[in-house]
Parts: C-alpha cells; structure tokens; sequence
C-alpha cells in the first residue's frame, strides 16, 4: 500500500514540472484552505495544531503536542498565532514542524491520500474512522510516520473523511507544493477611514494621567478578545487592541502575555489597534464596534462624577484574583452601565467564546435558558457604597494558583468567600429593598437587554432576544454576577492551564449559575422559591444543595404578584411583554394563542415553512422519537427554484435532572424530556449535521421527521434529505452557508468548524 501510494504521488509532483508558474498562495491556495481546509484547521484544537486560517499558520505548521485532551500538572507554553513567536525559526524552537516542506511532502501525501478515495454517495462512513473530540491526533513529522500512518488508515486521508477536493482544487494545491508552496500573502492594510479612527482611539488609550490609564486598562481588558471594527470601514476588516512596546506611528511591537491582566514587564507600553490577519473563523470572531463617537461616551459615562486615584494599581496575583480592588476607584456604576451598552459582546465572550472544548463550563449550564439584567438603578452594589465596599474583598476569583495541591485548597477558600458574600447580599437587600424585586427591576434599555442562551455539548451560542418555547430556568445577573463571570471564564481563564486551574474555574462558575437562578427567583413568590429550586435540583442536586450552595432568601417578598400555578410561565409572558421589540418574537417556537404565529416582512414560502417547523416544537423525545436521533446542532437549508434561501438552525436541547457536577452528566441526563428549539440563522460554531431541503417539499420533510421510528425510517430520512460527509452535497452546503452568512449578517460572516460533523 505504502510503496503504491508513494509511487502515486511521486509521478503526480512530477507531471506538474512542466509548469513553469507556481499558482499565487494569495489568489489561488488561500481560498482554497479557506472554503476547505480551515473548517477544521483553525482552532486551538485543530488537529496537531495546524492551524492554516492564516499565512503564518499555514508556514509555522504542525505540532506533536495537544492543548486539549490531556492531563496537565504543568501549564504548556502558549502556542497563540500571530502572538506567541514572531518568526519560523521561533516557532520550530517550540516544536512545530513544517507540512510543506517537499522532501517530506507532509501536505502532499496527505492530500493525495485523501483524493485516492471515492465515497459511495451519501453513505456512512466506515465506524473505525473516528471523528470529533474522540479523535486521538496522528501527527507524522517525517516519512517513516507518513508511511506508518497510511498504513494504519488508509482510508483517512485529507480533507478527513469527507467528499474528496475537487480535481481543479487538488491539482492547484499539488502544484503549489511541488513549486515550494511560496507564499505571497501581504499583510493587512487599513484603509483612511480605519486609519483615523485608529489614531484617534489609540490617543484616548494612552492618555498619561492615571485616571485615564486606570479606565485604559480595564477597557484593554474587556476588549483584548474582541474583534474590533470601525462602522464605516472594510466589513471584513477587523483589529484586536494589543499592549505594544511602539507608540502610534511606529510599527506595533506586540507584548504578549499569557493573561490579558498580566504584567508586560515594562515600565511604558501603549495600547494599539493591531490588524486581525487572514480568515475570520466563526467560534473565534466575537465582533465589537467601536465608532469614535464612543470615546465622548465613555468620557462622559466615567468622568461624569469627580473621583482621584494615587498610583496605578500593579499585576500581583491579588490583583487578578480581585478585579473589584484593582479597579474600585473607577465608578462601579459607570463600569457596569458599560457592560450593559455591550451585553451581547460579553455574554459571547464567556458562552461561545474562543475555547474549542468548552465541555469545563458548558457541563454547567442547561441547554436553553433566557439573560437578563438587573437595573443599575436597583442593583445595591452600585447604590450603596458601604455595602460595595463591604463585597469587594468577597469577590475575588479563584484560580491564579494552579498546582495540584491547590486545588481543593483554593476551592475551599473562594466557596466560603462566595457564601459570605451571598449572605452579606441578602441581608443589605433585605434592609434596603424589603418591598422585594419586581419586572421594573430589570434593565431594558436597549436590544442587549434579554439574550438567549443554548448550549450545544460542549460549546454554546448566544443572541439578543428571547428565543425558543419559554425555558425551564432564566438567569437575572446584576454588576458583580456579569464582571465575575467575565473574569472567571475569559480573563483570567488559561486554555494552556493546567488542569487544576480549570477544574477551579469550573466549580467557582458552578457557584456562579446558582446565584443567577437564584437572584432570578426573588421575583417569584416567596413561598415557592423552595420548591422551584427543589425542581431545578433534582436527585443529586440535592447534594450540591446541602454542601455548596448558600440557602434562599425566602422571608422577603416579590414585588410583583405572579401567577401562582405556574410562576415562571407567567413571568415569562409577563416579560415577553415588556418590550416585545426587543424580547423579540419567535413564531417557530412560541406559535400559540398567547404569543402568535405570524411572521411578518418574510417571503410566503419562507412563513410557509417555518409555520410547518412550528408544529414539532411541542413535542419532547417522548412524543417526536426523532429528536433521540438528532445531534446538538443541525442545519437545515430550505431554497427556492429561483436561487433563494433561508438557513435553519434546529437544535437538541438536552434534559438534566441537574448541572452540578463536573462528571457524571449521563447520570443526570433525562432522554424522554428532551425538545428541539428551530431557529433562523447560524446558532452554533459546530455544525453536527446538515439537512437540504426545496421550499415546496418543506411539508414533506417535516412529516418524515415527525415519523421516524426505526432505524430503517431514520436511514431513508437521511438517504432522502441529509447531507453526509461522503455527499456530494457536503462542500456545496457549507459554501451556500457561507454565502447566506455574508448577504444577511456580513459582519458576523465567518467559518464554522465541522471537527464535530457526525457521522449518522
């Protein structure tokens, strides 16, 4: 098999001598990788960490050692693209190899292992080819591993597993490697209109006085990870601010960090806008804009109230464990009113976020639930200084200290810090708010008011709106609730961490989720705040209860009277009320007497078929077999004989009897009671599978989904109307995608990743 395959792909790089032109990397290779190669090579856990979304990628190569998967005692050296090395040379220091390199031909028999294989159409794949996160990584570095890999699968070539490249695109990748694989990518340029508003944003960054330094850096570190854009600029032009040693003018030096809330080790550095280069990739571009008619708004929002500062607070570890000290002379009102304007922004951050195995957080949050805001107006952390005061040394965060001996140490500390301060909570709104919380408590002061959450496995969505039937449990989070959990899950959250640092992070944000419930459930009556969270807390819950969790407040009352049959329902409608322009309509899940089924400004046979998905909302696994058989996330493409088209997002919202824990989700899993919310649009960053369906057989599609019995009757659903990875549908429907993504949310358009894109 070796020998053949080796002599394949010897006289294959030999017929293409005869060109005398290498195809342009920019022009003819890139949009290659782009459309075929980073769907799955373009995250931190892309496979051996070949990360080809961009020209350094695809030059530093790959790497032998995993980020995820793995047990770590000792943090790994950071290996962040664009950041952590600044040649080749530095990259091969830290162990990545080249893919390109001819007289190894990685890439090469790679490639022409995979385009040696003809899938039978729209067939499943053989089941020793393993896919997703199960997937151990093969990593050949030389001919020896080359020759042993294909032997031992020599049926996984790449692209892995799916329809074959396309001849045209085959031959011009063959070529370019044969010629050297040069490449010819210039880097990103900002046009005039992002020129100025660069110059004038890093102005404001780097005021001298130590006022403005202070604001500086808890904006840096509320916006490292954001991919920043200028309103009128390029739409697919996008910058990330940086902690540079250069000033504005000179070249950026950058000066990374392993935390963005780590020092940079020198006594000036200036924050500078820094060109994002090569692809967006969807579960990475969390995208912010920054017009420069902001700067007056945040001058105004943090300088409206006189307050002095004395010296610049440092980067010790007390200082990232606590950001409520290190930033507590910058109004607090003023800090949260910001994060309020963005709420969709950080709530991206820390639910779908940059991490490509999210499982450590995710495992504790349900599969569907609503956001919400407790107005500044009422939030006594912003009203009352001495109580403020009083809370800030409460809420400082675990994980700085990620030796394995820290862990149940550490855990300790910060649970019976959390609690004090759970306890401080409800005694001050006792004194202060006896009257109790009520719906004009809430913040609804502009579309990120109400925001929708799914979890899909081990990665989730968010968007502004609320989405989906009316869920089971709602968070309302208040100032301290939403910078803890920013700081816990993005700033100071290290992918590269060991296991210690993340197992803190998880159980603290377990504490987290809790009081998010929990503050929810002080708008519901008194009396039933126990038994509602006894619901939300089932079996083994009830351990987490008694260990963990601080009690309820149940001796103050609700503001509002609610419907005592069912509370949360009632509220929820309630809700759904008080601002339906932004709370949103939802006619495929929501099409009852109560919230209405039209859908207004969209084509008839668009209505038409989301008035068909409309019908299996109602139903759980118990009544609609078929949804035993979905993955988390599935696509559905409906189009039109004219070339239009509409994606369909439906996702498997899984039952828990609780979240609690770290391990043992399949003991808590209830399979009988789990729905499927059907959304418009892209909702996941993990596509699982894909269904392609014409607008006028949409009646049909639906009927065969709701009579799925047997496994006979599910392979002729997907035989009929699926998309497999072995289909020659299967690169034609992410390209429609991608397609859809740019005409309806251009700035939002990026590459989703199909790592996890199953084999049904």
């Amino acid at each position: 098999m070796v020998r053949i395959f080796n002599l394949y792909v010897l006289l294959f790089l030999l017929s293409l001598t005869v060109h005398a032109d290498s195809p342009s990397f920019q022009k003819d290779i890139f949009p290659i990788l782009q459309h075929r190669c980073m769907a799955c090579h373009a995250c931190y856990d892309s496979p051996c960490q070949l990360n080809l979304s961009s020209s350094e990628g695809v030059t530093r190569g790959a790497s032998k050692e995993a980020i995820y998967g793995v047990t770590r005692t000792q943090a790994m050296q950071p290996t962040r693209l664009g950041m952590d090395a600044d040649s080749i040379s530095a990259w091969r220091k830290m162990g990545f190899y080249s893919v390109l390199n001819p007289k190894i031909a990685i890439m090469s028999r790679m490639l022409a292992l995979g385009h040696g294989i003809q899938w039978q159409n729209n067939q499943k794949l053989p089941k020793d080819i393993v896919l997703g996160v199960a997937r151990t990584d093969s990593c050949p570095a030389n001919p020896a591993e080359l020759d042993h890999y294909a032997d031992k699968h020599p049926m996984e070539g790449m692209p892995l597993a799916v329809h074959a490249l396309s001849q045209h695109d085959y031959d011009l990748l063959q070529q370019w490697l044969a010629a050297g694989a040069p490449v010819d990518m210039p880097p990103m340029r900002p046009n005039a209109v992002e020129n100025t508003a660069i110059i004038h944003w890093e102005h404001y960054m780097n005021q001298p006085d130590l006022r403005h330094q202070l604001l500086a850096r808890w904006l840096y570190e509320h916006w490292f990870i954001a991919h920043i854009y200028v309103p009128d600029g390029d739409p697919k032009h996008f910058f990330r601010w940086v902690r540079s040693s250069t000033p504005t003018g000179q070249p950026i030096l950058e000066l990374p960090t392993r935390l963005p809330d780590d020092s940079p080790d020198v006594e000036t550095f200036y924050y500078r806008l820094k060109p994002i280069e090569g692809a967006l990739i969807y579960k990475t571009h969390i995208t912010l804009e920054l017009p420069e008619a902001e700067i007056a708004q945040i001058d105004k929002l943090f300088f409206q109230h006189a307050w002095s500062l004395s010296k610049r607070p440092g980067y010790e570890v007390a200082d990232r464990a606590n950001p409520f000290l290190t930033f507590a002379a910058l109004p607090a009102e003023a800090r949260y009113r910001y994060m309020l304007l963005h709420a969709e922004y950080f709530v991206r951050t820390f639910i779908r976020g940059p991490v490509c195995r999210g499982q450590l957080a995710t495992d504790v949050i349900r599969d569907h639930f609503w956001t919400f805001f407790q107005d500044p107006s009422s939030d006594l952390f912003i009203t009352q200084p001495q109580y403020q005061h009083q809370a800030n040394p409460l809420l400082a965060l675990p994980g700085q200290l990620g030796g394995l001996l820290d862990l149940p140490t550490q855990w300790l500390k910060y649970r019976h810090l959390r609690n004090q301060y759970e306890d401080l909570r409800q005694k001050v709104y006792s004194r202060f708010q006896p009257q109790g919380t009520g719906i004009s408590d809430i913040w609804n002061n502009n579309p990120n008011a109400f925001l929708s959450i799914f979890r899909h496995g081990d990665s989730a969505s968010v968007r502004h709106g609320l989405l989906g039937a009316p869920p089971r449990t709602l968070w309302m989070m208040d100032y301290p609730l939403l910078e803890q959990t920013y700081y816990e899950l993005v700033v100071n959250f290290d992918v590269f961490g060991t296991t210690s640092h993340q197992a803190q992070t998880r159980l603290y944000f377990d504490l987290i989720r809790y009081a998010a419930e929990t503050n929810f459930l002080r708008l519901m009556p008194a009396d039933q705040r126990s038994s509602i969270l006894d619901s939300w807390y089932l079996d083994s819950g009830k351990i987490k209860l008694w260990l963990d969790y601080p009690p309820i407040a149940t001796s103050i009352p609700a503001a509002d009277s609610q419907n005592t049959l069912n509370p949360i329902l009632g509220f929820e409608e309630r809700l759904l009320r008080s601002k339906p322009s932004w709370t949103g309509s939802d006619p495929i899940n929501r099409c009852t007497h109560f919230f209405g089924c039209a859908q207004a400004g969209v084509p008839l046979w668009q209505a038409h078929a989301e008035r068909a998905f409309s019908g299996l909302i109602p139903n759980t696994a118990a009544t609609l077999p078929v949804i035993l058989r979905l993955p988390e996330a599935t696509l559905i493409r409906v189009h039109t004989a004219n070339g239009q088209q509409m994606f369909y997002s439906m996702l498997r919202n899984r039952a828990h009897t609780n979240v609690a824990f770290i391990l043992g989700e399949d003991w808590r899993y209830e399979p009988q009671l789990d729905n499927i919310s059907i959304e418009p649009g892209l909702l996941t960053s993990y596509p699982n599978f894909a269904f392609d369906v014409p607008a006028h057989d949409i009646n049909r599609f639906v009927h065969d989904l709701g009579h799925v019995r047997t496994d006979q009757e599910w392979e002729q659903l997907i035989q009929h109307w699926g998309v497999r990875r072995s289909s020659d549908r299967f690169w034609p429907t992410l390209d429609h995608l991608i397609d859809f993504m740019n005409n309806t949310e251009p700035r939002e358009s990026a590459i989703p990743d199909i790592n996890r894109y199953e084999n049904l």
